[in-house]
């Protein structure tokens, strides 16, 4: 009896990791939001990894986070490092690069809850008296990640913090 448990449970675990191995290996979030400003006070906002604080939504989850910066206080080669609770888990950002009123490319390496690496892009799209500001991020995904998103809907978790964060970003920005 406990063989034939032992192998259907196997037998089930073989056939998600064959189902995980053919999910994209890419993985990319992205979200919008019109605010009423011309792109320069939000691409200040978002270019001062400093000021990420008034406006991110992972800010306010782990009052006991450990935070670090390095670098200039913004632009190219600004630096934000943070150890948090389960919540917020630990990793980097740099700024990659910084095109003024156009676009921001960031370095994101996660070292918990796993390890990986991503890219997040903010795009600054002057429309009017307002600017669409999109938020998105792109990760390869390895196995375990691909198994991952057979069981959690990862864009939509994901995207709801872009939006949250994007809302208080409008706050900050038009307020």
């Amino acid at each position: 009896m406990i063989k034939k448990i032992l192998g259907i449970l196997g037998v089930a675990v073989v056939g998600i990791l064959v189902v995980a191995y053919f999910q994209p290996k890419d993985f990319t979030v992205t979200r919008s939001q019109l605010i009423t400003a011309t792109p320069s006070p939000i691409y200040s906002q978002v270019n001062n990894l400093r000021l990420w604080q008034a406006w991110s939504p992972w800010a306010n989850l782990d009052p006991e986070m450990k935070e670090t910066y390095a670098g200039p206080d913004a632009g190219e080669g600004a630096h934000f490092a943070w150890e948090g609770n389960k919540d917020v888990g630990a990793g980097s950002m740099t700024i990659a690069e910084s095109r003024p009123n156009e676009r921001i490319h960031i370095d994101l390496e996660w070292l918990k809850p796993f390890k990986a690496t991503s890219q997040a892009e903010f795009k600054f799209e002057p429309q009017g008296n307002q600017t669409l500001v999109t938020w998105t991020m792109h990760s390869k995904n390895n196995l375990m990640a691909r198994t991952m998103h057979l069981f959690m809907d990862c864009d939509k978790m994901l995207g709801d913090q872009f939006e949250e964060g994007l809302t208080k970003l409008k706050a900050v920005v038009e307020g």
